[in-house]
């Protein structure tokens, strides 16, 4: 049961660090990659926040269990 855990909470932080990504580039605060057609797109910055709060979830069951 430790490795479901482990295995959770890796793919919690990499979806919550990807939609923070995301969500910074659909807002327009992160230039990386210098073109990219996420940039300055409401709608990578709704997908951004979605796959933040999935990974919180994710995490938090992960926790619970």
């Amino acid at each position: 049961m430790g490795a479901v855990k482990a295995v959770m909470a890796i793919v919690g932080v990499a979806a919550i660090l990807m939609g923070g990504l995301w969500m910074l580039q659909g807002l327009d605060i992160v230039h990386w990659p210098e073109s990219s057609f996420m940039l300055g797109d409401g709608v990578w910055a709704r997908n951004g926040a979605v796959l933040a709060v999935a990974g919180i979830l994710v995490v938090w069951f992960g926790r619970k269990r």
